[in-house]
């Protein structure tokens, strides 16, 4: 099972080794979603209806979507390994459907 601080600290760490030229575009890019999602749930889960909380995981999942654009493009360029890849890929899979099925349980 996968945790939203352990992951938020795996792409924080390899996007140390992004070049530099890439650090107003997709490390950033990839930094501020993987912030993102946490965010989303957080903000979702203070004072706000359960209809308003389940919008507020939809939003955490497109975060995690957009992560996992950035990983493949982060490998593409050949910034990750593909065993990099695999761990992180897995893992936002892992999160995907977790925060998937936390919200397929808050009924309106």
């Amino acid at each position: 099972m996968a945790d939203i601080n352990g992951f938020w600290r795996s792409i924080y760490k390899i996007t140390f080794n992004f070049p530099k030229d890439e650090a107003f575009n997709l490390t950033y890019q990839i930094r501020r979603a993987s912030d993102s999602i946490a965010l989303n749930i957080s903000e979702g889960s203070i004072l706000q209806s359960k209809l308003e909380f389940r919008k507020f995981l939809g939003y955490s999942i497109r975060s995690l979507a957009e992560v996992v654009t950035c990983l493949y493009k982060a490998k593409n360029r050949k910034y990750i390994s593909e065993e990099e890849f695999n761990k992180l890929y897995n893992e936002s899979y892992s999160l995907m459907n977790q925060t998937i099925a936390f919200r397929n349980q808050i009924k309106e």
